[in-house]
């Protein structure tokens, strides 16, 4: 039985919640990093390792997460692993050594997958409790955590206090309000008696690799824009740093425009056309900004290439979470794991082929791989018949 805090608007705020409670650590942390690596006096190469530990963990912890959710169920793991993720993120700004960083941010990673899937799961029964789109404000409330965590860590570096003081700050009262968060939640729905106790491992399927594959590529263009808009504007187009520095927050500010957006959208036009209009769209983007290559057109080309991003990933979540809701966690880790190598790989497979064959040509990449997105869109129609 559905009590008044567990009513459907109030399990959605505190859904809301918990991915604000995920972008805000994370852009807290990223916010620090350059104060980590001066307090530890790493080079760039000491540092990569330290950041590859939070990826290596969080693709480590997606084994075990998707189990977890649907054996316990989404409700009761998702509190602990928000607990866990806001208090994990304060060790790596007390490391003192880089084998300590190392650990600790492998440990973020690690727990921050659990939060991760739970979230999305629950966002998932929230969202078929309301019968109507609503994840990808979802995934907005991430990117509006993102630029709180960022605000904060930046208002901190400019008092000069440490990254120590800046992520406990940040994590002890994320920690304590999920512990109000955690009453609005929905409640946990019994296994089908066609279930055991423990759900089956949920197997690798071809539509499960597909989703993944579509993920992936929509993290390698996040990533790509995250790293090398502002190299792109600077290097190859001239612009002076300060307008280059601009690049990545047109984009950023657009994608997070197009998640609050997507939910109407998909509404309107079902997740199958909004998918393959939202990569014609990126794809179109990027491609005229690099085609043209004009600093005032790259803006432009970053802000579509931000809107058509925007609510791929969230329908690709959205259609894993209800392709079997009974192992609706283990659906939503495959496709993460897929997906959240791109974020990793991304950056790497844009400056290797940049190496190569030029930055434009180079950002091509992102452009076919919006366009494969958009092609794939038919996948998301019958997930259930895969």
């Amino acid at each position: 039985m559905t009590t008044t805090h567990q009513h459907p608007t109030n399990a959605r705020r505190a859904v809301s919640y918990f991915f604000i409670l995920l972008g805000t650590v994370s852009g807290a942390w990223a916010a620090r990093i350059p104060a980590v690596k001066h307090t530890l006096d790493l080079s760039d190469g000491q540092l990569s390792y330290g950041l590859l530990a939070v990826a290596i963990g969080l693709i480590t912890g997606m084994r075990f997460a998707g189990h977890l959710t649907d054996r316990l169920g989404s409700a009761r793991l998702l509190t602990p692993a928000a607990i866990a993720t806001a208090l994990t993120v304060i060790p790596p700004g007390y490391a003192t050594t880089l084998p300590a960083l190392i650990a600790t941010l492998f440990l973020f990673g690690l727990v921050n997958a659990s939060l991760d899937v739970s979230m999305n799961a629950h966002g998932v029964e929230v969202e078929r409790a309301y019968g109507r789109p609503i994840m990808s404000s979802f995934h907005g409330m991430f990117s509006i955590g993102g630029l709180i965590g960022a605000g904060i860590g930046g208002l901190f570096a400019w008092l000069d206090l440490s990254a120590a003081t800046t992520l406990t700050a940040v994590g002890i009262p994320l920690a304590l309000a999920s512990l109000y968060a955690r009453r609005h939640l929905l409640p946990t729905t019994p296994p089908p008696a066609t279930h055991t106790t423990t759900p089956r491992r949920a197997p690798w399927t071809s539509w499960i690799i597909l989703m993944g594959v579509v993920a992936f590529a929509g993290l390698v263009g996040e990533g790509a824009a995250n790293d090398w808009t502002a190299v792109y504007l600077f290097q190859n187009l001239g612009a002076p740093q300060a307008v280059a520095a601009a690049g990545f927050a047109v984009f950023s500010t657009a994608m997070t425009i197009g998640r609050f957006t997507g939910d109407h959208l998909a509404q309107r036009f079902g997740p199958v056309r909004l998918v393959r209009y939202s990569g014609l769209v990126a794809a179109l983007g990027l491609g005229t900004a690099l085609l043209v290559g004009q600093t005032l057109v790259a803006f432009v080309g970053f802000a579509l290439f931000g809107l058509g991003l925007a609510t791929i990933v969230p329908q690709v979540f959205s259609a894993a979470g209800n392709h079997d809701p009974a192992r609706a966690g283990q659906a939503i880790a495959q496709v993460a794991t897929v997906g959240y190598a791109g974020l990793v790989a991304g950056p790497a497979i844009i400056g290797g082929a940049a190496e190569l064959i030029g930055l434009p040509a180079a950002l091509g990449i992102p452009v076919l791989l919006a366009a494969f997105m958009s092609a794939s869109a038919g996948a998301l129609r019958h997930p259930q018949s895969s």
